[in-house]
């Protein structure tokens, strides 16, 4: 097909934004960059597409970012890691990025159309001899779909019909500013297992691992404006790479070779940019304004390259070895906030190396906006979620240890309360409907976990927002305390009776049950339970 017209990422109006002064617009590369210090916040409403965003943006950053001819990529510059620090609070203090250094990058001559999503040769992160070595068994094109290219939109004969009348047989093309989002979310979050078939010699393979943020959530710190956002994103040089090797996105290099081995991992380009386990080609219309069609298939069956990826917490495994937090669609951001404000040597999560060494005359105006897509790790996707914390990075350990202290408190009781309400709900539930059961206080009872009764999810989804809110309440800067489990167990209290009614009260199991639930609850003031 002959495209009339491509779509050039550097001036499409693909990114949605939000200004300082409120107001909403659609921006492209150059002028993101250029207006940078008057915008306020990406508004992309596909939280997984932001998340892989901001790991291509910070790169660019990098290259753009510079004071006195030192740019925050400069390897030079890196092996000082002081002399880094305070080159990146010399671009900080001022204020925004040269007009003229985002013209001289994105006018490179060697990166000319290489920004264009549907460029010929080199269209944007995507390999266009997919077209090629994606076909069945005749030898015809065997396209993806572009229901695979959208979440949300069902795939296959039997794929629920949820958010429009999407189906293979009648595919809706979708806009090209928004199949680029989702590009970027199949290259960061994309299934492992079958995927469409590529054949580069006689085999045809179909099948590719996770792509590299599969079921994760990461965090960002977020600054007054984009500027300040983008430079605190470029990952400092602390991180284990290859330091001879020449570094490089993937628009910036060669296509890469599916069957020879990966490239070095490089800072900053290839450890944000250079991971994926996906290719894909979307197929424009005729005007270049929609996509109709999608080639997603595997781009390498390399063992992936272990880096640390610089905006994610790691969590201590039963082995001791440690791994990516997972996103829990149901699990609120400020249950996260001592692992993100305390030391790693303090406990059994490390802190995202995005969120250490921030400038101190910056901490209060701090924010962490965190990006999570609750996934399987094979081809099931639940939800994915944004959220953003108030200005609580002042509270770090390393300038305020005793907020950062109070903060891990108030968490650790807010967990303990909700596990032995998620306990005492289930022992209720068993009391009230078991005859067989003792309901004294001190006879034990056998739960079955598969059956664990509808109390307890009622419980806890009333509970979790309530502690939140006494959450909140203790972390003022007048309300530190040693003793904050009170505010927990009484949410608690309220949430366990709001799930077994007024009504259910009348019955004498029910009120056994809720009496033996509640001595569970108030347990948790005994000082055994809390020194």
């Amino acid at each position: 097909m002959t495209v009339s017209g491509g779509f050039d990422l550097r001036v499409e109006p693909w990114i949605p934004v939000r200004l300082l002064t409120g107001q909403s617009a659609c921006v492209g590369l150059c002028e993101l960059f250029k207006r940078a210090h008057e915008i306020e916040d990406v508004e992309i409403p596909v939280p997984p597409a932001a998340a892989g965003l901001m790991r291509i943006l910070a790169p660019i950053a990098a290259r753009i970012a510079a004071d006195g001819g030192d740019r925050l990529d400069d390897p030079d510059v890196a092996e000082d890691i002081d002399d880094w620090f305070d080159l990146r609070e010399r671009v900080l203090k001022a204020g925004r990025f040269d007009p003229q250094a985002v013209d001289a990058y994105f006018g490179r001559e060697d990166l000319e159309g290489r920004f264009d999503l549907f460029h010929p040769e080199r269209p944007f992160l995507q390999d266009p001899r997919l077209m090629a070595e994606c076909v069945d068994a005749k030898g015809a094109p065997n396209p993806s779909g572009v229901n695979k290219l959208v979440l949300g939109r069902p795939t296959g004969v039997n794929g629920a019909v949820l958010f429009g009348h999407f189906t293979d047989t009648a595919p809706v093309p979708v806009p090209a500013a928004q199949a680029a989002w989702h590009l970027i979310v199949q290259l960061y979050y994309g299934p492992s297992g079958q995927c469409t078939p590529r054949r580069i010699t006689g085999e045809r393979a179909g099948s590719c691992d996770a792509a590299p943020l599969r079921k994760s959530v990461s965090y960002f710190p977020w600054g007054p404006d984009l500027f300040t956002t983008l430079v605190l994103a470029v990952p400092s040089p602390q991180t284990e790479v290859d330091w001879e090797a020449e570094d490089a996105c993937p628009w910036e290099e060669d296509l890469p070779a599916p069957l020879e081995a990966l490239p070095p991992l490089t800072w900053p380009g290839r450890m944000l940019t250079g991971r994926f386990r996906h290719a894909a080609l979307l197929v424009p219309s005729r005007d270049g304004r929609t996509v109709s069609d999608a080639y997603l298939t595997w781009s390498t069956h390399e063992p992936p390259q272990k880096a640390r990826d610089p905006y994610q917490i790691l969590d201590r495994r039963n082995d001791g070895n440690f791994q990516p937090r997972e996103a829990d669609g149901a699990r609120a951001l400020w249950r996260d906030l001592d692992s993100l404000l305390l030391k790693d040597s303090r406990q059994d999560a490390r802190r995202p190396p995005a969120l250490e060494h921030l400038p101190r005359w910056l901490l209060p105006r701090l924010r962490v906006r965190a990006y999570g897509f609750d996934q399987d790790g094979q081809q099931k996707d639940s939800v994915w979620f944004r959220a953003t914390t108030p200005q609580v990075l002042q509270w770090q350990e390393e300038s305020d240890p005793e907020m950062a202290y109070h903060v891990k408190r108030c968490h650790t009781a807010a967990e303990q309360a909700g596990e032995r309400l998620d306990f005492a709900a289930r022992i209720a539930w068993k009391i009230a409907t078991d005859s067989s059961v003792d309901p004294s206080p001190k006879a034990k009872i056998k739960l079955d976990a598969r059956k664990p009764g509808p109390w307890a999810c009622a419980a806890l989804t009333r509970y979790w927002p309530a502690a939140e809110t006494a959450f909140w309440q203790l972390t003022e800067p007048d309300r530190t305390t040693s003793r904050v489990d009170r505010p927990f167990v009484d949410a608690a209290l309220a949430a366990l009776d709001e799930a077994i009614g007024q009504a259910n009260r009348a019955d004498i199991r029910v009120a056994r049950a809720r009496h033996r639930a509640r001595g569970l609850l108030l347990a948790l003031l005994q000082p055994s339970a809390t020194d």
